[in-house]
């Protein structure tokens, strides 16, 4: 259900800003984003598991706090950030 180190590892150096970039606001949201894909995929089997709902729920809520952040000061990396994951917004 977690991510795997080399996927993770990928995520990161598509989505980084400079050479040791791991926690701009772009690579959050890029591994947020996979790891709401891959907690949703599981929760399609496992319609009962709740925990694993509330975990979903938080992670939902963060990335959203951090689209804000990113939207409210630098709208162009924000409207990169969407299209490249392909979010609704």
């Amino acid at each position: 259900m977690a991510l795997t180190k080399e996927r993770k590892h990928e995520i990161i150096d598509q989505y980084k800003t400079h050479e040791n970039d791991t926690g701009s606001s772009e690579v959050q949201i890029a591994v947020l984003t996979e790891q709401i894909t891959t907690l949703n995929n599981h929760l399609r089997y496992h319609k009962h598991d709740h925990h694993s709902r509330r975990g979903l729920l938080k992670m939902v809520g963060k990335r959203r706090n951090l689209l804000n952040y990113l939207r409210n000061n630098d709208i162009t990396r924000y409207r990169e950030v969407v299209r490249s994951l392909g979010l609704r917004r």
